[in-house]
């Protein structure tokens, strides 16, 4: 009788020739449970065309996303203009193109900045205790109580045009770890009293050197998966405020600001909201779709790491 049972496969598995043993690494391990869901890899599908997208739609497109079309102010799609135009003249195609990758690339490197200092200050705290500990808990505290997208807000606007997408990368990152960083400090400390941490205390290796070997690559599976879905945040924080005109300024652009000048035209001319939403959606649904994979991949338990007959 033939009965599907669940394995983890996390030391090894049978190759079909001679019922040999090879053993995988956790990199290949990983890969292959994520790559085994179709909703995963269709996450990553929509990604990387939104990212070819991003990075070559520009140059199939003969207008630039800085030079208007006077002559066509407003107009619905055509083969002049693929996607149309905004109040401005300005080719919505190229718009679109530029925005999503200005957006992409202040939500990629948000998301790692803040997950980077999250998990060095959480588990650095937990790890030292005692009056570190508290110290740090109540720098954190402190910080969660500041309107941070008021000082956001306030950071971008004083910035230049040019600089802008940097200021708003910074005041992302200088309040978006402290949600992390303590989530993160909870799970450190069942870590701190584990034998191991013990042992290279006892062994007299540096506190620094703990952290980054023991405590961090241990946390690495949650910190992976937050990364991930903080771009989500990171682009959500972005297109909010450009579309308040606190976020990027003309003459650069973003998905945020270009619904922004579409907001006005919406029932006239609906494809300026139309095209850059559906742009805004796509990405976050991909990351969605990618973190959820990862988190399937990652859990030993999940259905992720398939079935064999017994």
């Amino acid at each position: 009788m033939t009965e599907n049972n669940t394995v983890s496969n996390d030391s090894s598995t049978t190759a079909e020739s001679g019922g040999e043993v090879k053993h995988l690494s956790y990199g290949t391990l990983i890969a292959r449970r994520f790559f085994r869901q179709k909703s995963a890899v269709a996450g990553v599908v929509i990604f990387i065309l939104l990212l070819l997208f991003a990075l070559f739609g520009g140059k199939i497109c003969k207008w630039s996303y800085d030079d208007p079309d006077f002559m066509s102010i407003s107009e619905p799609p055509s083969a002049e203009h693929w996607l149309g135009t905004d109040p401005g003249g300005l080719d919505l195609f190229a718009l679109i193109s530029h925005g999503l990758g200005k957006s992409m690339l202040i939500g990629i490197i948000t998301s790692v900045a803040t997950m980077t200092i999250a998990a060095l200050y959480g588990t650095a705290i937990a790890f030292f205790g005692g009056w570190i500990e508290r110290v740090g808990m109540w720098i954190l505290d402190m910080l969660l109580v500041i309107p941070s997208f008021l000082l956001v807000a306030m950071i971008v606007r004083a910035a230049n045009a040019k600089a802008g997408w940097i200021w708003l990368i910074i005041g992302l990152t200088a309040f978006g770890w402290v949600g992390y960083a303590r989530i993160i400090r909870t799970m450190a400390l069942s870590l701190r009293e584990r034998d191991y941490i013990k042992a290279a205390r006892f062994m007299g290796v540096g506190s620094f050197k703990i952290i980054l070997r023991h405590l961090v690559p241990n946390l690495a599976s949650m910190i992976i998966i937050n990364t991930v879905l903080g771009v989500v945040n990171a682009v959500a924080s972005e297109t909010a405020l450009s579309y308040l005109g606190v976020g990027i300024k003309l003459p650069d652009t973003s998905l945020g600001l270009i619904l922004q000048t579409g907001a006005s035209t919406t029932q006239t001319a609906p494809w300026i909201v139309v095209f850059p939403s559906v742009a805004l959606v796509l990405l976050t649904f991909s990351m969605q779709l990618i973190g959820d994979g990862l988190r399937d991949a990652l859990d030993p338990n999940s259905a992720a790491n398939g079935q064999v007959n017994a």
